[in-house]
Order: structure tokens, then sequence, then C-alpha cells
């Protein structure tokens, strides 16, 4: 017999405080890696694609010192 989510919900709210927190853990644990999977391949072809920007021309760099200062202008407004 499988039980539903409700009851599966029920069950793990009767938990004693720290196994409650185990399980939260594992259970987002095993959410992250999928996601972390996405966001590591989405990741990575954006920094190719950044990439093949600078390389090909289509983007001019500047030195880190002159972004900070510019980013830290920007923040300050």
């Amino acid at each position: 017999m499988s039980l539903s989510v409700e009851q599966i919900a029920e069950e793990a709210l009767s938990l004693p405080s720290e196994a409650r927190v185990l399980l939260a853990d594992r259970l987002v644990e095993s959410l992250d890696s999928v996601e972390d999977e996405k966001i590591h391949r989405l990741w990575a072809a954006e920094a190719l694609r950044r990439r093949d920007e600078v390389r090909s021309g289509r983007v001019k760099t500047i030195p880190g010192g002159e972004a900070l200062k510019r980013v830290r202008k920007a923040v300050a407004r």
C-alpha cells in the first residue's frame, strides 16, 4: 500500500524536532542536485557566450579596478 503525500507529511510532522530537521535536509538535498546541475549548465553556457563575445570583439573588456569603481559609483546613488 502506497502512502499519500498528506499521510507522509502527517507522519513526518509527528517525528521529534531533530528527526524532522534531518528529514528536511535530506529532502532539500534531493532537489539541490538536480537544480545544481541545471544551474551549472546554464552558467557554463553563459560563460562560453561571454567568452565568445569578447573574443569576437562584440564586447570590450575593462580592467577590474575600473569595473569596481563603476559599481561603487552606481551603488552610491
